[in-house]
């Protein structure tokens, strides 16, 4: 059964994070659960939500603090929340949607309309911030928004374009039902080279089948390219059969050989050029991905 979504729920009573859990698993969800608010915010960077619930009174920091880090947070800041509380009183809700909860329930809670808040959500965010089912990640909708914004901000940044070749024979030789494998094994490695070399305001973005973005607004972004070239080459061996991991290619069904998948890389900044438009951005990073490695680069541009 396909996932209606995923939903991360905030909670540290046991018996009631279970129950959502359960409930929902039963209606479809892929639920996870943490019980204080440093686990939601560790766990979100690890594997972005459609939905989180999310309990105001926990033991560590409180759902403000973990609302509004989310929405300080680029990657996080259109993730769906609904505030789950004991409270009722006017100002707590206020400073909950302030904070940008989109919605907010108080216990006793009935489960049925909890359901229907957690399906218009997701189904909101579905219409309005197109997200690529096997990633995750924000697909042309917010890529596009990111790229306006660049045109806008006086900040330093870095536009990366990525791009796993040799990933249709993959399809071809494994069937589609392994290449999503393969997508999200990227994006979590992304996602995990953001977090550890980039800032909190780098954007990671599934631009088509094989094609990714990063922004980073990293004063030295090369190491974080590097990084993930190195990390999807020691990785991306595992999706394959050990034949095909010894003889380094696969063997088509019309016999034809095609080597194993790879990342190339390529960048443009706003610290060497500037750009007319978001085309402009878009077109000369994919040249300088499309360049091969070791030929003569324009200072504006990189390419690995």
């Amino acid at each position: 059964m396909v996932s209606k979504g995923r939903i991360l729920v905030v909670e540290d009573d046991f018996d009631i994070s279970n129950m959502l859990r359960i409930y929902f698993s039963g209606q479809g969800y892929d639920v996870q659960v943490a019980p204080r608010g440093g686990d939601a915010l560790t766990l979100t960077r690890k594997q972005l939500p459609q939905l989180i619930v999310l309990d105001i009174m926990l033991p560590d920091m409180d759902g403000y603090a973990v609302c509004r880090e989310l929405r300080q947070t680029t990657r996080t800041s259109h993730i769906p929340i609904i505030f789950l509380t004991q409270k009722d009183e006017r100002s707590d809700k206020i400073a909950g949607l302030e904070l940008g909860a989109d919605d907010y329930i108080t216990k006793p809670f009935d489960i049925e309309e909890l359901k229907l808040r957690v399906k218009n959500a997701i189904d909101r965010v579905d219409r309005e911030k197109s997200m690529d089912p096997r990633t995750q990640l924000p697909a042309s909708k917010l890529i596009e928004e990111q790229l306006r914004d660049l045109m806008k901000t006086t900040d330093t940044w870095t536009y990366i374009d990525l791009k796993i070749n040799n990933f249709e024979p993959f399809q071809e030789v494994y069937e589609f039902v392994a290449s999503p494998d393969v997508l999200r094994s990227v994006a979590l490695l992304m996602g995990e080279i953001v977090d550890e070399l980039g800032t909190p305001d780098d954007f990671i973005g599934h631009a088509g089948n094989d094609d990714f973005v990063v922004i980073t607004y990293a004063t030295k972004p090369q190491p974080l390219q590097d990084k993930i070239v190195q990390r999807f080459d020691e990785e991306v061996k595992k999706h394959y059969s050990f034949i095909d991991r010894e003889r380094q290619h696969v063997v088509l069904p019309n016999g034809q050989e095609k080597p194993l998948m790879t990342m190339s890389v390529g960048a443009v900044s706003n610290a060497t050029q500037r750009f007319a438009d978001i085309r402009e951005i878009t077109e000369l990073a994919a040249e300088a991905r499309r360049r091969p490695a070791g030929s003569p680069v324009d200072p504006i541009e990189t390419a690995w």
